[in-house]
């Protein structure tokens, strides 16, 4: 068996792990968007992020580190007894929790919006983007449509998203489906914008360079079906022509047509599928394409005399 292709959404999001903010604030933000999406506090005590995600909970470790200076957490792999997945998912102690937590200001987190003092800048709003995008975001791949979202738990958090990408001229649309809000992106140029934002640079050359395929290939479509529906259009004016013509000939005569019909009726018979500039050319002496339609005009108006008397 061949590897299995992985997704668009997976490159997305294995390329934006990659991405590390140098300024803390920027990292609180991030860290943010994984308590918020992925977390949830221990009966017992502590704090536990849980995801079927690999490289989710990389970055949380990575921001562990990074951040708060923690190395040593509790790693644990579920089982998941329905999906037959595995979740995959870092145990924080008290200590570690209560560090983490107020620093993201979560006992200020309702329905799983994030504080607005943790994103007011550009730069922290495109680290929560990035974090929330990993969590609960997808892609399509591009090959078969434009399409990308966020999977919100509540309307508040919905329009919390839809609020920040729009701080970024952004405009997304809210759906629910189910128990959840769906904050969705159909415009390919929008996508492009978001991906620039998130940092996924070469995510992003992908989906340019098969929107330009698309786009070329929509357009030679366009060309041969403006094509095809001309030739049909000729073919079908030809065969109409053409039984005028027999008719007149069989019901009225060539001999009672004048000389330029005549020879026009003639022309038109040898030569079936000719355009009418070459048909034109092919009379003595030659007319251009608006007579040789003036004149299988005529002849037509005169079949179609003949026909009512």
């Amino acid at each position: 068996m061949g590897e299995q292709k992985v997704s668009f959404s997976l490159q997305v999001k294995e390329e934006i792990e990659k991405h590390m903010s140098q300024s803390r604030h920027c990292q609180l933000a991030e860290m943010a968007s994984y308590v918020i999406n992925i977390g949830e506090r221990r009966p017992e005590g502590g704090f536990l992020f849980r995801t079927e995600n690999e490289t989710v909970i990389r970055k949380v470790f990575t921001l562990l580190k990074k951040t708060y200076n923690i190395y040593s957490v509790a790693g644990e792999t579920e089982s998941m007894r329905v999906a037959r997945d595995k979740a995959f998912c870092i145990v924080l102690e008290a200590e570690q929790a209560d560090k983490v937590l107020q620093s993201v200001k979560y006992e200020e987190v309702k329905e799983r919006q994030a504080s607005g003092l943790l994103i007011k800048n550009a730069c922290c709003k495109r680290a929560f983007l990035r974090g929330t995008f990993q969590c609960i975001g997808s892609m399509s791949d591009p090959d078969k449509s434009y399409h990308l979202e966020f999977l919100a738990s509540s309307v508040l958090q919905a329009q919390q998203i839809q609020g920040i990408l729009a701080d970024f001229s952004i405009d997304a649309k809210i759906t629910p489906r189910k128990k959840y809000f769906v904050v969705y992106i159909k415009e390919g140029e929008a996508i492009v914008d978001l991906l620039n934002i998130m940092g996924a640079h070469v995510a992003l050359m992908n989906l340019e360079n098969t929107r330009i395929v698309k786009e070329v290939r929509g357009s030679v479509n366009r060309r041969v079906n403006c094509e095809t529906a001309n030739i049909a259009k000729t073919i079908n004016a030809s065969t109409r022509q053409i039984e005028d013509i027999l008719y007149l000939r069989d019901h009225y005569g060539f001999h009672r047509l004048p000389d330029n019909l005549r020879e026009m009726a003639e022309v038109r018979l040898e030569n079936p599928d000719a355009p009418l500039k070459d048909l034109g050319g092919l009379l003595d002496p030659p007319v251009g394409k608006s007579g040789v339609n003036h004149r299988l005009r005529k002849l037509s108006e005169l079949a179609e005399k003949t026909r009512e008397n």
